[in-house]
């Protein structure tokens, strides 16, 4: 359902309808399980949405398989095959994801998407107060041997898939060890091998800038951007909500360092902490215009079931209700301790500032300017060695932003300004001009 409709001929194919979602998903995941209902197909619902709430869905599902499949569904198949499948299956292990199989891509039209999904690890060392990946996976780092991340590359390889690949572990850098001396020398070699036929984005914690030999390594293997939990610039909070690894640092100076060595860094902030202060909207504006950080992604805080900022906030009797999982629809799911409404328009203020085209576009010169991409030995340049997103992308982009447009001006500063400064730049800038019309547009929708 990401790429295609569900139509009336699948659920009238099917045995059982197999449903897993996240937060954000639950209404499309309820219209779901009351189509299957109507037309007499059962279901079968796991996933991050199910395990937290099953309460929530025990009436209107048949069998609920919960927590890591790798232990939940063996036993649960193995009933429905013997005919007594029961209602609930749940499991307090953390699984040896060493056990865990090969995707079956087969069943996946990949040109419908972006970049394929490929999970090197679950669970996170860190606590952080709003954060559930904790209470899903762990705080211990479970991680896939060197020959599973290779044959998942293959797989992918084998099928004639090439482009961007997405390491989703929450915390990509979990076990640094093992990543140096073991995962990414073995997908240098294998990328080499192949030709480069990948490049990798991923998840990491801030303190990825205190190791540079990882950060090297990293781009070497072919990473070329990350996605960074900054949250917030204000020490307070970081202490309030226990992220304790972004306290007591330089974090422009941090995200330079990673844009110098290589990496792209995206990032993700929030506000409504107790602790911030009414000039939090301006600092995190600052923060983002100066940090050269394009793709910055601005949330309300929100008290995810089960996590400690939850529990926290219903002794405190704050609570209001579940959160949607929707970052941008101005929801908050308990009483903040700052006045809602002004809450609520400086974090309008901040979205529209930072995705407005003369900050955004200012902010992408910014990251151009420091950016140093590994230097590839190729070929002269040839039509085969572009990528073929990038010619599809440049004739739209120009009629869309150069063309019609309102920003322009901007755009044709930003294209001549890195033709003459960073020529080998060109095809991110026009990727990352596209990113902000996206942004853009996005959030001008929900403001």
């Amino acid at each position: 359902m990401n790429t295609t409709k569900l139509r009336d001929k699948d659920l009238e194919w099917a045995d059982y309808a197999l449903i897993s979602a996240m937060s954000i998903q639950r209404k499309s995941a309820t219209d779901v399980i009351a189509r299957c209902r109507e037309a007499n197909v059962k279901t079968i619902a796991g996933g991050p949405l199910f395990t937290t709430d099953y309460e929530d869905f025990v009436d209107v599902v048949d069998h609920l398989v919960l927590n890591e499949a790798e232990a939940t569904l063996p036993r649960f198949l193995k009933d429905l095959e013997a005919g007594h499948a029961e209602k609930m299956y749940t499991s307090d292990e953390y699984v040896n994801l060493q056990k865990t199989p090969l995707p079956l891509w087969e069943l996946v039209d990949m040109k419908k998407y972006a970049s394929m999904n490929l999970q090197y690890s679950r669970g996170c060392p860190f606590d952080c107060e709003f954060c559930d990946i904790s209470v899903l996976f762990g705080r211990r780092v479970r991680t896939k041997t060197r020959d599973q991340v290779l044959a998942e590359l293959d797989s992918l390889y084998s099928r004639k898939y090439r482009g961007d690949v997405f390491f989703v572990d929450d915390n990509f850098i979990g076990n640094r060890s093992k990543l140096k001396n073991d995962i990414l020398p073995a997908i240098i070699a294998w990328n080499e091998a192949k030709g480069r036929p990948f490049s990798f984005q991923t998840e990491a914690t801030i303190d990825l800038s205190d190791d540079e030999e990882l950060i090297q390594l990293m781009v070497r293997a072919g990473f070329s951007s990350v996605f960074i939990g900054i949250e917030t610039t204000n020490e307070d909070s970081l202490s309030e909500c226990n992220k304790l690894q972004n306290k007591n640092r330089d974090l422009l100076a941090c995200v330079s360092k990673i844009h110098k060595l290589g990496l792209r860094v995206m990032a993700g902030f929030i506000l409504g902490f107790d602790n911030d202060p009414p000039s939090i909207f301006e600092r995190t504006s600052a923060f983002i215009q100066n940090s050269g950080i394009a793709s910055a992604m601005i949330g309300l805080l929100n008290a995810p079931r089960h996590t400690k900022l939850y529990q926290r906030l219903a002794k405190e009797g704050r609570l209001l209700g579940e959160e949607t999982g929707d970052h941008m629809d101005l929801a908050i799911n308990f009483i903040p301790a700052m006045d809602y409404d002004t809450l609520i328009q400086g974090y309008k203020a901040v979205v529209r500032r930072i995705y407005s085209p003369p900050a955004y576009y200012q902010r992408l010169k910014k990251f151009l300017r420091e950016f140093k991409p590994l230097q590839i030995k190729a070929p002269r340049l040839r039509i085969s060695s572009l990528k073929i997103s990038y010619l599809q992308a440049l004739p739209r982009s120009v009629l869309l932003l150069g063309i019609i447009g309102k920003e322009r001006l901007h755009y044709w500063n930003l294209i001549f300004w890195t033709l003459f400064r960073r020529p080998r730049l060109v095809p991110l800038a026009v990727t990352l001009a596209i990113h902000g019309f996206h942004f853009r547009r996005f959030s001008e929708s929900y403001l």
